[in-house]
């Protein structure tokens, strides 16, 4: 693979820009934002407002998905940053504005490609490939989407990954070009290497205690002990709540029969269907065609009903379902084309419908089971109904619990006891917290930006009172008070005085390691001989380096338009390293799949300029622009 394109996109970008001359300009942040009044919302798209609660439910959407993603890993401190937020915005600019393109051009995804895709995720479908319509509408549900809403963001989602596709598709960069970029990936330099170790002079350091007292002097952060506190603190959350909240059989008994409608189980119909499709516009002849070719297809049904299965197999045109013999799964309304729909709901279980014409074409239905609806028993709901009943509760009990916390916590403030006491929690101590969140605590409640910042207030600190309830995360309120405060303190020098030793020896035989690789350095150039150096090793970027990684990469970087040449560099934990290039060449066979490789690589680098030029024009054309007001913390943050 191309690694060296993957691992130096930056560096490459800076190629292409060199050897290709662009058409375009791109059109940066500035251009589209908006120093004045923002009242109208934080961005104007194509005329259009993007509010302050659509920033923020995108923001929220992008941590949801970030949190399901990334599971334990996530930290939700990524994207609190006013960079991060200002990224989100960014985006929701760019998106609005290539839906107005999409709009103003027409650009559309038939009916027909939206039930094919749905159908072919795999998430959505069962074990023996039939769609799980359960399974769908449950998907939905966890991210509050009903089918409707789905099969919109779908047909807005394929048309800009087609248009997307096609933008990148033109890409390309010319072949000499590619040719140009492979070689300087396939190059390869002779290099001989002189190295300076440190160990060899640390003999020669003479250090001083002058040297070592400088040295704790100049470097006195290394040293620092950060402030501590000891603290106290109580939590509400939703165990603490839990212990005081109850559902009684009685209870349970007139929710049941107040909602007895919500315990029916509605009808259930599975169906199978044989489809013979026709293209959308065809001409008169072609449509007789198909439904003739259907009309006797049904024909062959009408006379072997039990044989509709293979039937379907071998003659339906549908591909997401011929495979299954036809097979639809479970069929609820508003999910398949109208027609197809009311015919399902008006066969009985067994029946064969006639010709049902739809916009996919002519299809031939069969209803292979219906369940009839069935109102769930008192006690099969029991459990989900005193589950809800206790969800409901629990907020509300948590409320006034939480009202409770705050004004006892603030108006009783020179102790936790009242708080505990009244509200049934326990008072509990940790120490050595800083003033910034310790990521080895993790996710404790006391390990809160927002609670250490209340913890080392001036008040808490001096006068030992509590700090005031602050939400360390949904549904968990949390106050504390300082116990003991242990202020910046700096290591006494003679507790650190063998490492400063050591540190400094360390650095003084550097240093004399570089002068003596310098004075080398300088002599060999003078010369240009190879009077010192080691073997002959050959370098190139498409294989692991021979010798150190950073001196690679001095050797690939040093002028080469004179040889031999020299470079002279710091090798980390080793000494300083002088390396002389007595040739630079292309081997004598070169890897034409690899090459191919790239080729195709940096099409997509170019694709990728030229998706991002387009966005930038959409943004342009739309009159895309971002408020001041939300444009500040990212200012404020540079």
């Amino acid at each position: 693979m191309f690694d060296f394109v993957r691992n130096n996109k930056r560096v490459m970008y800076g190629v292409l820009a060199l050897l290709i001359v662009p058409s375009f300009i791109f059109v940066g942040v500035d251009s589209y934002q908006n120093r004045g009044d923002s009242a109208a919302g934080v961005a104007e798209v194509d005329g259009r407002s993007i509010t302050q609660q659509e920033w923020d439910d995108a923001q929220r959407r992008q941590i949801d998905q970030a949190r399901q993603q990334l599971g334990p890993q996530f930290d939700q401190k990524m994207f609190d940053t006013p960079e991060a937020k200002r990224e989100v915005l960014e985006n929701l600019v760019a998106e609005r504005a290539v839906n107005a393109a999409i709009a103003r051009n027409h650009l559309t995804v038939s009916d027909q490609a939206i039930f094919k895709a749905i159908n072919e995720i795999q998430g959505f479908r069962k074990p023996d490939g039939s769609f799980d319509m359960d399974q769908y509408k449950a998907a939905l549900a966890a991210q509050g989407m009903t089918p409707e809403m789905f099969d919109a963001r779908m047909r807005r989602d394929m048309a800009i990954q087609q248009l997307a596709g096609s933008i990148q598709a033109t890409a390309f960069a010319p072949r000499s070009v590619a040719s140009r970029v492979s070689d300087i990936n396939d190059q390869e330099r002779e290099v001989q290497e002189l190295l300076f170790p440190i160990a060899a002079y640390l003999p020669q350091v003479k250090l001083t205690d002058e040297m070592v007292k400088a040295y704790y002097d100049k470097n006195a952060q290394l040293f620092q002990i950060p402030e501590q506190v000891k603290a106290e603190y109580v939590v509400l959350d939703q165990a603490a709540v839990e212990s005081q909240v109850s559902v009684s059989d009685a209870e349970v008994e007139q929710f049941y029969k107040a909602n007895e409608k919500r315990f029916v189980t509605p009808e259930q119909r599975t169906a199978s269907h044989i489809l013979i499709t026709k293209t959308q516009g065809a001409k008169p002849a072609e449509e007789a065609a198909a439904k003739a070719k259907a009309e006797a297809v049904l024909a062959e049904v009408r006379k072997n009903p039990a044989d509709f299965a293979a039937i379907a197999k071998a003659q339906s045109q549908d591909p997401g379902s011929a495979g299954q013999g036809g097979d639809l799964g479970v069929v609820e309304k508003g999910l398949f084309a109208k027609p197809v729909e009311d015919a399902i709901y008006s066969l009985k279980e067994g029946e064969v419908s006639g010709i049902v014409a739809s916009e996919f074409g002519y299809h031939i239905i069969k209803v292979t089971a219906v369940t009839p609806s069935q109102q769930k028993p008192l006690e099969a709901a029991k459990a989900e109904i005193a589950d809800e009943l206790k969800k409901t509760k629990l907020s509300k009990k948590y409320s006034e619990l939480a009202e409770s916390f705050n004004d006892i916590v603030y108006e009783q403030s020179d102790s936790l006891k009242p708080a505990a006491d009244k509200l049934g929690l326990q008072i509990q101590t940790v120490d050595g917290l800083g003033r910034k969140p310790n990521p080895a605590l993790g996710a404790a409640p006391y390990n809160n930006d927002k609670f250490l910042a209340a913890l080392y207030s001036a008040d808490s600190i001096k006068n030992k009172r509590n700090t005031e309830a602050v939400e360390a995360a949904p549904a968990v309120l949390i106050s504390g008070r300082v116990v003991e405060f242990k202020p910046a303190t700096k290591r006494p020098l003679a507790e650190v005085e063998a490492a400063i030793r050591q540190r400094v020896t360390q650095e003084e035989a550097l240093r004399l390691a570089r002068e003596a690789g310098e004075a080398k350095l300088k002599a060999a150039k003078a010369a240009g001989d190879a009077a010192g150096f080691g073997e002959v090793k050959v370098l190139s970027r498409t294989k692991e380096p021979v010798i150190n990684t950073a001196a690679a990469l001095a050797v690939f970087k040093a002028d080469v338009t004179k040889l031999p040449a020299y470079v002279g560099v710091e090798v980390p934990n080793v000494g300083y390293g002088v390396y002389r290039i007595g040739k630079v060449s292309q081997p004598a066979q070169v890897d034409q799949a690899r090459r191919s490789q790239e080729a195709q690589q940096i099409n997509g680098l170019v694709g990728q300029a030229e998706l991002y030029n387009f966005v930038e024009a959409v943004k342009a054309k739309a009159k895309a622009k971002i408020h001041a007001a939300a444009a500040k913390p990212a200012q404020q943050a540079e």
